[in-house]
């Protein structure tokens, strides 16, 4: 179960959110004073929304605690970088450290949170984001498997909707596993949803939504749902 705080009561927003909206959204449910990893790609946005006094520590499994945004001009160090090449920068108390270390942190339960991205999530919680298993697809496992299965909380964030309009939210993965029931919170542009494992329904709690009305949403995903 989920030991991250979330508003009970479900609201609907007027607009779709855009990447930088989406990743403000985020920072923003992380409480303060967690230890948190940012997957590569959408995820790494993260790191622009946190309150500097939010006392968040971020890691990267490259080997660096105490991550700060993204490094812009003459902050860019080139051997300053996270898991995804992205330059960054490094807070007052930041540390270095082998990658194997960084793994056992990961492994170890010792993060709070990892944001990662996806290819397919389950109504169950699996996750799917490192292979769609397409023939010539390359493969990229990275620490995905470490980090969904180590953090106490592992959020995913999405778009909702392949480019031909299908579903990231599913009734079961059809794609190569990386986690098994291991996501808590989903973020998309059009809705939060939360995974509740004991609900015992097979339903998905929607939290909120942003450009969508709750009945629009039931017709876009293949999952029952309900209201927080």
């Amino acid at each position: 179960m989920s030991s991250v705080q979330t508003p009970s009561t479900f609201t609907e927003g007027p607009t779709r959110l855009g990447k930088a909206e989406l990743a403000a959204l985020v920072a923003a449910d992380i409480p303060d004073g967690a230890f948190v990893n940012l997957g590569i790609g959408q995820p790494t946005l993260v790191s622009n929304y946190l309150a500097p006094d939010s006392g968040v520590t971020l890691h990267t499994e490259n080997g660096m605690l105490g991550m700060g945004p993204e490094a812009h001009g003459d902050d860019v160090d080139p051997d300053l970088i996270n898991a995804g090449k992205i330059p960054v920068t490094e807070l007052p108390g930041a540390s270095y450290f082998h990658h194997a270390d960084s793994f056992a942190m990961m492994r170890g339960g010792h993060l709070d949170i990892c944001v990662l991205g996806a290819y397919q999530v389950s109504a169950r919680g699996d996750l799917a984001n490192w292979h769609t298993g397409e023939p010539g697809a390359i493969p990229a496992v990275g620490g995905a498997m470490d980090l969904a299965i180590g953090a106490k909380d592992t959020f995913v964030m999405m778009t909702l909707t392949t480019r031909d309009g299908q579903s990231k939210l599913v009734e079961a993965c059809t794609y190569p596993l990386t986690g098994v029931g291991c996501v808590s919170r989903i973020y998309t542009d059009v809705a939060v949803f939360l995974i509740d494992r004991e609900g015992g329904d097979g339903s998905v709690v929607v939290r909120e939504t942003h450009g969508v009305s709750f009945e629009e949403l039931e017709a876009l995903v293949p999952v029952p749902l309900r209201r927080a």
